[in-house]
Formats: C-alpha cells, structure tokens, sequence
C-alpha cells in the first residue's frame, strides 16, 4: 500500500517517526500494531517517546469514564509537545485519535481539543494514508465505523511486523449481545468473523517469523463461525484443530469469551489439543441471578457453576479468569455476597475487577438506584482482596512443578531472563538469555507470588536455530501480551 501523493522515493529519503499509545484491551493491542504496518509504506518508524514523533495516534478504549477521561488528559500533554515542536522549528506533528473513544465522541474530541487532526474509529484505520493525505490539506477528518470489518481487513498489508515471539491475531469483531452496561455493540458494531483461510495465512506468516504463541482475539471470540475451508460456517474449536497443524506454532489462546457461546466442541478441543492453552478468560460479571438479568447477560449463576465444571473435567489443569462488575444498578448487600459467594466457589488464577462506571448511551446509564461510590469502593476492595488471596495460592500451587516455559525476555535484574507459563504468569529464572529467549523450555518452579513465578532451569539447554533474533521490541511486545 502506497500513497499516490507521495513518491516512494520521498518516504524512504525522509524517515518519520510513529508513536502510539494504546489504552484497553488487547484487541486494541492488535489494532495498534496494525496501523504501523500501514503507515510502514510511508516511511513511518516506530519511536518509543511522542517527543520526537511526527505523527501520534491515541489508540483510545470507551468501557469505562476514567479511560475516556485520561484520552483527554494525555492530548492536553501532547498539545503542548506539538506546540513545543513547531515553535522550535523541528516540523510539524500530526495527532489522530483512534478507537473506541473516538468512535463514541469523535466531535467531542475536536471541540475540546483543536490540536487533533483526524479521528478515526475502529473499523476505518485502514484509511490512515488517505486521511493523513487530506489532513495536510484541511484539518477536522472524522471518520467513524461506518465500514463492515471486512473491507477494513480487505485493506490492511498482508504483510505484518514482528517484534516478539508471542502475538494477537484479531479472528471475530463486534458483540451481539447487547449487556446493558457495555458499549461495545455501539463502537464496534455487529458480530462478524475472518474466514478461515485468511486467518491461517497470517498465522502461518507469523510463525514463519519466529512467533510460537497467538492469541486469538475476539469481543466475543467463542462466537467466532467465519466461513470454513468448506465454504461452511466453522468454530472456534475448528478453527483451533487447524491452527494446532500450523509447523512451529506451539501454544494457542484466545480471549474474550461469553459464558452462552463455550460450546461443546471448544470444551473438547481442550482435552484435545496440547498447544490449547490450560488458561481460559469466561467473564461472568456478576453472581447474583438478579444482577445478571439486570446486566442482561442470558445466563445465570447455575448456568456458569455447570460449565465451569465440564470444562474442569475436560481439562483438570484448566486455570480460570474472570471479569467482575460491582456497584450495578441496584446491587444489595446481598448480590454482592452472591458474587463473593461465586468467586469462593469456582476459585480463580486471575481477575479484572471494576466499580460500575455508567457509559452514556447505554441502558444501564438510566436506571434506577444508582450505588453510591463509597459502597462500591467498598465492596470492590473486599472483592479484590479475595481475588488476590486466589491468585497468590494459586500461583503458589506451582511451586515444585516442572513446567514447560516460552522465553521472552531478559529479565529487570542481572542475569534473570522472564518468559510464560502456561497459565500465563511471568518466570523468571538465572540464565543466559541468548540461549534461552526464543525458545520453550522446562522450569521447575520453586516459588510463586502474587504477580510471577521463580524457578530454575530442569535441565541444561542446547542452544537452538532461530528464525529471528531478539529485537527491542520483544520486551514491549511481550509486557503486551502479559
């Protein structure tokens, strides 16, 4: 993809510098990464400070206010750099505002901060040479969703770059499902999925670079059916026996699942294939059955007790991770016991835990006995303290077993080098980093904390052939994926 505005010539004379700042989820992770692949063609190199950027692009998350509201925040900062920039005579720089936030407000943003340039939402950043193009020429481009995923992925350079050895790989966008406390359905539109072959491709492309583990991403990712080598709609469990045949491609996870799309093939898919990750992400939000009605999740508590059973049972080593709300409309003392009376049951690796936040737009935004902030606080901080106590057991529970590890890294201190479990925690471990960063290898691990695990190499590593050699990058790319 080129620029018919600008000669070759001209970009590759005049290298410029790229800076993105990605807030929310991994798939905004994804989407980062793709917008640099973009802008590739036209001479833009990633920098790791807006300082010296030409071009900076907020890459911005609309699920909670205090995300919306730290956008704001970093362009006033930005602002003033550009500012700094011009009057010093060091060119120009160019701000665009993508994602969810830019979606939702995207005329908000250019009325309360001129110094954006464009705004782009996520289904159109595709468009970004286009509109860098026309923004040269009259500031205020605004450019919404209002393109089927499709022509954006029809778009994007086949070709992507790799800094790691681990990566995301978008395969179903949008939500169908509608929670009244979610924006998603309004930013990212409707449910849809890559077909098949264009998902194998680029998982094929990436393991020929040296990538050894993908996630797959999805707001609903369980509900992936794009179209299938047959022509027939397929699954996620389809999907992940054929990325199991991808040659050097050894650990598969996907992210994020609804408790209503975990189908019987997926379930049996984990007691099936090794390189599917014993860690799975099933967001429950609530364990009060009112709550959930409320939140209109169409399920209920019984609903997601039974699943997390069979999916134990298909994968006794399974480590589960959740997403909780507290402080929903309505919420009593009671519900919240509910939800603290679940996480007690199903006992978790890992969580993410919020204090409702109302969205405007959304159903919930409305209703009726709104909690006051100092009950969700307080809830929301006994609710992250047993939270907490689960991960550090469970984390502790891998103390004296030898684990298969996927190096990443050289670690903060001297001499450490940081790679992943498979239940996805750091390990760290004393070894030498050039014979290890690349590469999966057995760990014994000798302790395990709140946050990591530490232990030591079970047997001496032959140094291995890689395909690529670690670059700066793979520390950012791998603190990504964490």
């Amino acid at each position: 993809m080129t620029d018919p505005l600008v000669p070759p010539s001209e970009a590759q004379a005049a290298p410029k510098r790229l800076f993105i700042k990605t807030y929310g989820c991994q798939m905004n992770v994804y989407d980062s990464e793709r917008m640099a692949d973009v802008l590739r063609p036209l001479g833009y190199a990633p920098t790791e400070t807006p300082e010296d950027a030409d071009f900076v692009i907020l890459n911005t998350c609309h699920i909670r206010e205090k995300a919306a509201e730290k956008v704001y925040s970093e362009l006033g900062k930005i602002r003033v750099l550009k500012e700094a920039k011009a009057e010093a005579g060091r060119g120009s720089m160019t701000i665009a505002v993508a994602g969810c936030v830019a979606q939702a407000e995207g005329e908000e943003i250019m009325l309360r901060q001129p110094a954006v340039d464009l705004v782009v939402g996520p289904q159109a950043y595709h468009q970004l040479p286009e509109l860098l193009t026309r923004t040269a020429r009259a500031r205020g481009e605004r450019i919404g969703a209002d393109f089927a995923p499709n022509e954006k992925f029809d778009a994007l350079p086949a070709e992507r770059g790799v800094d790691g050895f681990t990566a995301f790989l978008t395969v179903q966008e949008g939500c169908d499902k509608f929670c009244t406390f979610c924006v998603v359905p309004y930013t990212r539109g409707a449910e849809w999925s890559r077909p098949v072959a264009a998902i194998l491709s680029e998982a094929r492309e990436l393991a020929a670079k040296g990538v050894r583990e993908v996630t797959l991403l999805g707001q609903n990712v369980n509900a992936y059916d794009g179209e299938g080598l047959d022509g027939k709609p397929s699954t996620l469990a389809r999907l992940a026996y054929l990325l199991a045949e991808v040659k050097g491609l050894d650990r598969i996870r996907y992210t994020t699942s609804h408790p209503n799309d975990m189908s019987d093939d997926l379930i049996q898919a984990h007691r099936d294939l090794d390189v599917l990750m014993p860690w799975l992400h099933l967001p429950v939000q609530s364990g009060s059955d009112r709550i959930l009605r409320l939140m209109n999740r169409k399920h209920g508590r019984q609903k997601y007790f039974d699943l997390i059973e069979r999916i134990r049972e298909a994968r006794p080593d399974m480590a589960m991770s959740g997403d909780f709300i507290v402080g929903f409309p309505g919420e009593s003392d009671r519900d919240f016991e509910d939800t603290m009376d679940l996480v007690r049951r199903v006992t978790y690796a890992s969580a993410f835990s919020f204090m409702y936040s109302p969205r405007p737009g959304t159903p919930a935004s409305t209703m009726a006995a709104q909690v006051p902030d100092a009950v969700s606080r307080e809830r929301l901080q006994a609710l992250q303290t047993l939270l907490f106590e689960q991960q550090t057991a469970f984390n502790a529970s891998r103390a004296g077993m030898t684990i298969p590890v996927l190096f990443e890294r050289p670690g903060k201190f001297d001499g450490h080098v940081t790679g992943r479990s498979p239940w996805l925690q750091p390990v760290y471990v004393d070894g030498v980093a050039d014979q290890l960063i690349g590469q999966i290898v057995p760990v014994t691990i000798e302790s395990g904390g709140l946050k990591s695990l530490s232990g030591r190499l079970a047997q001496p590593v032959v140094p291995a052939a890689r395909l690529r050699e670690p670059s700066a990058g793979d520390s950012k790319k791998a603190l990504h994926g964490a």
